[in-house]
């Protein structure tokens, strides 16, 4: 048997233990499948990845099946929400950039924060929860409306494009080329678009028909997020908000050879 079958057999193994123990841990997990834990371990992350299995509660340890493995399962099961689906990785994102990871969705003409893990730092961005911020002004805003038609975006935005602050981009053919660049790079960036002192990262969260009604984001003050802190932040923040998509169902379109 080549190493590649028996990696994806190890992988149905657990997976099909998950389902019968969850929430399982890894040493449960290993115990019972007679496997050592690193093993296990990898494979646990192979099946999060491709968006089957996520974590249960606030740490990695324990793990449960996400509404993808149910439904193939042909269990019915409520939908998993986008916010306990983005917060194991929000906590992952503030442990490893030490910024506050926030979580935003598409209501109305603006974006609006649902969640948040708070950095350490004395001094901080503070967004309160509920609160709403412009699609055209923030790193959140500019992530959902990416992956959106010209025709929806302006729909969404509306006519005028405000000033919040001089870099707030307020031409339109100016804002449809940075959305352009937000797809290519894979995140947006706001660097005092809407507050002069704030600098963010953020990424699309798709849900399982690949809409682009939330994102997930790194905020801190302007000088601790200097340009090659933002580049480095934007491909965490890029894969954490894949692994919270691919958790909500979402499976990317084959690309061409």
């Amino acid at each position: 048997m080549s190493e590649g079958m028996r990696t994806v057999l190890t992988a149905f193994r657990v997976l099909e233990e998950v389902a019968f123990t969850q929430p399982a841990g890894v040493g449960d997990l290993a115990r019972k499948l007679r496997m050592p834990k690193t093993t296990v371990q990898r494979a646990l992350q192979t099946l999060w990845t491709a968006g089957w299995i996520c974590p249960s509660g606030d740490e990695m340890t324990r793990w449960v099946l996400t509404t993808r493995a149910l439904h193939i399962g042909q269990h019915a099961v409520a939908d998993l929400s986008v916010r306990d689906a983005a917060l194991p990785m929000m906590r992952e994102l503030r442990k490893e950039t030490g910024e506050t990871a926030h979580l935003m969705v598409l209501e109305g003409g603006h974006a609006v924060l649902i969640e948040k893990v708070e950095t350490d730092h004395p001094i901080r961005a503070v967004i309160t929860l509920g609160s709403a911020v412009p699609l055209h002004g923030s790193s959140n805003g500019k992530a959902m409306l990416a992956h959106r038609s010209e025709e929806d975006v302006r729909a969404i935005v509306g006519a005028r494009l405000d000033r919040y602050t001089e870099k707030t981009i307020v031409d339109w053919d100016e804002f449809l080329a940075e959305l352009a660049r937000v797809r290519e790079r894979g995140y947006a960036t706001n660097v005092g678009e809407w507050r002069t002192d704030i600098a963010a990262v953020a990424a699309p969260i798709f849900d399982h028909a690949g809409r682009t009604s939330a994102s997930l984001s790194i905020s801190a003050p302007g000088s601790r997020m200097p340009t090659e802190l933002r580049e480095s932040y934007g491909a965490l923040v890029t894969e954490a908000a894949r692994r919270v998509s691919a958790t909500l169902g979402y499976r990317p379109a084959p690309t061409a050879p």
